[in-house]
């Protein structure tokens, strides 16, 4: 069988995340910046607290900090006397193709750094690291694995959780009914409207959206990891090294200064606007661990 034709098969079956084959037509990202002096920055309106609308037009969170700080960087790199930043909204599904079609140069919101995404575009350092749960109504009494057996379950479109629960849907026999959304928000809303028994997603995005309702007691999320934890990335273009480096020297930077750990704990362990929700997050030691040694995923 052919290669092609195998990841054909493969992400009919949702054996794999969504992806879109770099365009090697695209100039390199530094030149486009540095001759538009504009730089596009992908990012999504409600994925606390990594990237989301407040109460201004444009959008905050811990990801669009790091990305805001990326860009002074690369502003003083390129000697540029002011730099425009262009917020591009993207959703799970068409984030890689904006990637890789040049409508954004990085993605500013909360993407999983995996193998197989790897094949389409490019991670920065990790900035995060989180596993996969699901959430339900707390009146359902679901609270494990096993308790999706039969069930009606939401996965969001374009994210690896397809795949996750697909393989463990196959592995353990629960005879789930997978469903998908387009959107995290609309997934989250089918379980609170009952449309869905829960909603398998990133644990820290489940925690922002119960935090958001104003309502956590109606919600329970599974103790039990349906994956385990993944590190988080800016995405980048596939094959622009120039790019990559500057992104990862000024995040470097960032995490050996220390000021990241300001800025973790500005968005997980302190109120965030606009309504004051605090995730209590301290800094886990598996991430603090990242920061003091970041790893280059796509080094060769």
């Amino acid at each position: 069988m052919q290669r092609s034709t195998l990841w054909l098969i493969l992400g009919i079956l949702g054996l794999l995340p969504t992806i879109a084959a770099a365009d090697d037509t695209q100039p390199p990202t530094l030149e486009t910046i540095a001759r538009t002096g504009t730089i596009r920055l992908g990012y999504a309106d409600r994925n606390l607290p990594f990237s989301y609308l407040g109460t201004g037009p444009e959008p905050i969170g811990y990801s669009i900090e790091l990305c805001l700080k990326v860009a002074d960087s690369i502003k003083k790199k390129l000697g540029l006397t002011e730099l425009k930043i262009d917020f591009v909204k993207r959703t799970p599904s068409n984030r890689i193709t904006l990637l890789n079609d040049g409508t954004i140069d990085m993605e500013c919101v909360a993407s999983t750094n995996t193998e197989e995404r790897r094949k389409a575009v490019w991670f920065s350092y990790s900035h995060f690291i989180t596993g996969t749960r699901y959430v339900a109504l707390k009146s359902s009494g679901m609270n494990s694995v096993g308790d999706l057996a039969g069930r009606t379950v939401v996965v969001t479109t374009g994210t690896i959780n397809i795949s996750q629960l697909n393989v463990l849907n196959r592995k353990l026999g629960l005879n789930i009914a997978v469903l998908q959304n387009d959107s995290t928000e609309g997934s989250f809303d089918m379980v609170t409207e009952n449309r869905a028994s829960a909603f398998v997603m990133d644990d820290i995005l489940l925690r922002s959206f119960v935090a958001e309702t104003g309502r956590p007691d109606d919600y329970s999320i599974s103790n039990e990891y349906l994956a385990p934890p993944q590190p988080y990335g800016l995405m980048l273009r596939y094959g622009d090294t120039d790019f990559k480096n500057t992104v990862n020297e000024a995040l470097g930077h960032i995490y050996a200064s220390g000021e990241i750990e300001r800025i973790y704990d500005k968005w997980f362990n302190a109120p965030i606007p606009p309504n004051g929700i605090n995730l209590k997050r301290p800094l886990p030691g598996d991430l603090a661990e990242v920061f003091r040694k970041p790893l280059d995923t796509t080094a060769e």
